[in-house]
């Protein structure tokens, strides 16, 4: 079923439909959260916390919307606001690294240790810039779309994922070679 039609019927009272979403969405936005966070049970706190408000909003407002770029919308900001609530500077802990991801088995690499250098330089690249790079090259955004999602222009999404990923570049290629 299409996005437009789940959301018909969400506003039509179908809580089954906003099921489909869950279903279809909860790991990606689960997996998009980690690697903004790198707090795994911060991550799934954050994907309830982002479907939570999806739904309240949904049953609320009559406003078209790109359900998936919406939902990123959603979940940008909650992690945005859960780090400034915070105040705390994340890492990927060594004794945690073989919780590192949600274990679905897909695009993990298959060394450990370059596996958490990969994360670890991730996490040294600014936040402005990560969400730009993990929306355009792990969940395959638009360079449109991002800026649609965050509020910015598609020049600001460009230079952000270019200088992004110089910065993940110069801080993953002493440790992990060329990327």
């Amino acid at each position: 079923m299409e996005d437009l039609q789940l959301i018909a019927l969400i506003r039509d009272g179908n809580t089954e439909a906003f099921g489909q979403v869950i279903e279809r969405y909860q790991l990606p936005i689960g997996k998009y959260l980690y690697r903004l966070t790198g707090e795994y049970e911060t991550a799934r706190d954050l994907t309830q916390d982002t479907f939570l408000q999806a739904y309240q909003s949904l049953c609320k407002n009559k406003v078209e919307i790109q359900l998936k770029a919406w939902l990123y919308g959603i979940a940008t900001n909650k992690a945005l606001q859960y780090r400034r609530r915070k105040k705390i500077i994340t890492f990927v802990p060594f004794e945690d690294a073989q919780n590192t991801d949600p274990p679905d088995g897909k695009n993990q690499p298959n060394d450990l240790a370059e596996k958490i250098m990969v994360e670890a330089a991730m996490l040294k690249v600014p936040k402005e810039q990560r969400v730009c790079m993990l929306l355009h090259f792990v969940e395959g955004f638009k360079y449109r779309e991002i800026a649609g999602t965050l509020g910015i222009s598609e020049d600001a999404v460009r230079m952000r994922v270019a200088r992004g990923s110089r910065e993940f570049r110069k801080q993953y290629g002493p440790q992990g070679g060329e990327v």
